[in-house]
């Protein structure tokens, strides 16, 4: 197949092969930074996490059971990621924070990201693919934001 020859090819297998390249060399590169003890599951979490959330918010925002995003929670806890602090409205909710240490994963992986995506623009318009793909989430989705990235393959 010639290299610019992929209007046979479906569009979801082009699309999650481009996820997958994409996420692979990312999540390769933030472990020659000393940031590989994090899955992508867990990068996703943090972003949700920004400002605060319930267990079952996170839940929620990833699109995953309330017993999974216990776990995620769980486990990064045991990390130290996050914390759990005692909900600013009281009762038994409790507010999942990020730590330090998730800021600072958070900013190394924002540099790495953007190192990635600088280095891609050279080789395709992301300006277009970036706008067009936003076209296809609006037309299959609607204008309310964005729907949670679930691994529903």
């Amino acid at each position: 197949m010639m290299r610019d020859d992929y209007a046979d090819v479906e569009l979801t297998f082009l699309l999650g092969l481009g996820f997958q390249l994409v996420l692979g060399e990312f999540t390769r590169r933030l472990s020659e930074v000393g940031q590989g003890d994090l899955r992508p599951v867990h990068g996703m979490a943090f972003q949700a996490l920004k400002g605060g959330a319930t267990a079952t918010e996170l839940a929620e925002r990833l699109g995953v059971t309330k017993q999974a995003a216990g776990q995620i929670v769980d486990d990064l806890e045991r990390r130290g990621y996050v914390r759990r602090e005692p909900h600013p409205e009281g009762g038994r909710r409790k507010l999942v924070v990020l730590t330090g240490a998730a800021r600072e994963h958070l900013s190394v992986a924002g540099r790495v990201l953007h190192q990635l995506e600088d280095e891609l623009a050279g080789t395709a318009d992301l300006a277009t693919l970036r706008r067009e793909l936003g076209h296809v989430v609006r037309a299959l989705h609607g204008e309310d934001g964005l729907p949670p990235l679930r691994p529903v393959w």
